[in-house]
């Protein structure tokens, strides 16, 4: 089965400016440029786990989802061909694009593009973060999470959880929010998917920091650089993770953090959350006026 949330591929017209923002706001060590003038980030010894590419609009290009082995991986792309599931084998170009040994891909029922992929390419002991910080939660736990904008939740649950074969972590259903949490790992949750009907699209990347400091330090840097803070500091009901959100020169979101919880699955029951957090995360007025990620229309396509 999957095992982390490997990358995330991303286009915009404003992809330079991840140059500073990406290693002086948010910490990540820089990865080499891209061929076509991709800006490449790092957040452990993984050669790059953040690539945002050159391109006329903000667009969630590919998430990159990797597996123990090889065979691991085989097995699992036969599983959903044997579902009725069309799989794309990725090119050479494409897998030394992603620094990854094997690389095969399908598109959700909206046409959002998932990758799979095993031998992900690492340079132990060479991470080196782009400003002071104790470091990040990546490693064994994969990137961080993603949170997708999907226009029906039982479909998605369908798509993701019967076929993709992520595990519900839990829910929050209150009257304007309803996401569902799935995680591959330890980590509460690298995947979730928030309702938005008639809409689709990339809501925001969480990255977990070592440090409640880290966090702070990061909020104080936001707000210096001029990255619009879009809800306050706040603690989670669910991965009790204690975080910020930040508008990316891209459109989505960064959401920033520390002190997820760890789940095991011997003993983890799914639930219902009716709040998303405990305290704080209130929205600014940057947030009440902002657009909540990457968004396009829905446009059912086959999976």
């Amino acid at each position: 089965m999957i095992r982390e949330l490997a990358y995330i591929g991303v286009a915009s017209p404003r992809h330079e400016e991840w140059l500073t923002y990406g290693t002086e706001v948010l910490g990540c060590g820089l990865g080499p440029r891209g061929g076509d003038g991709a800006v490449r980030l790092r957040v452990d010894d993984a050669v790059h786990r953040i690539t945002i590419r050159p391109g006329d609009r903000d667009e969630l290009l590919y998430t990159g989802w990797a597996f123990t082995n090889e065979a691991e991986l085989a097995a699992y792309l036969e599983r959903l061909r044997l579902a009725g599931v069309d799989v794309t084998p990725g090119t050479v170009d494409e897998c030394r694009d992603r620094g990854v040994a094997e690389l095969a891909w399908v598109t959700d029922p909206w046409g959002m593009r998932h990758e799979f992929v095993s031998g992900q390419h690492r340079r132990p002991g060479t991470f080196w973060p782009g400003r002071p910080l104790s470091g990040f939660v990546a490693d064994d736990f994969g990137l961080g999470h993603v949170v997708l904008i999907v226009p029906d939740l039982a479909e998605a649950n369908a798509f993701y959880g019967d076929i993709l074969g992520f595990t519900l972590s839990d829910r929050v259903d209150e009257e304007l929010m309803k996401v569902r949490f799935y995680h591959c790992n330890g980590r509460h949750h690298s995947l979730a998917v928030a309702q938005v009907p008639g809409k689709v699209g990339f809501n925001h990347l969480m990255l977990e920091v070592n440090s409640l400091d880290d966090v702070g330090t990061g909020l104080d840097l936001a707000k210096r650089a001029g990255a619009p803070v879009l809800r306050g500091l706040g603690r989670h009901t669910n991965d009790l993770m204690t975080s910020f959100y930040m508008l990316t020169p891209s459109s989505f979101q960064i959401e920033y953090g520390f002190g997820g919880i760890v789940v095991d699955d011997l003993t983890w029951v799914a639930s219902t959350n009716d709040r998303p957090s405990l305290w704080g995360h209130e929205l600014t007025e940057a947030g009440r006026t902002t657009a909540p990620g990457i968004l396009h229309d829905a446009e059912r396509v086959t999976a």
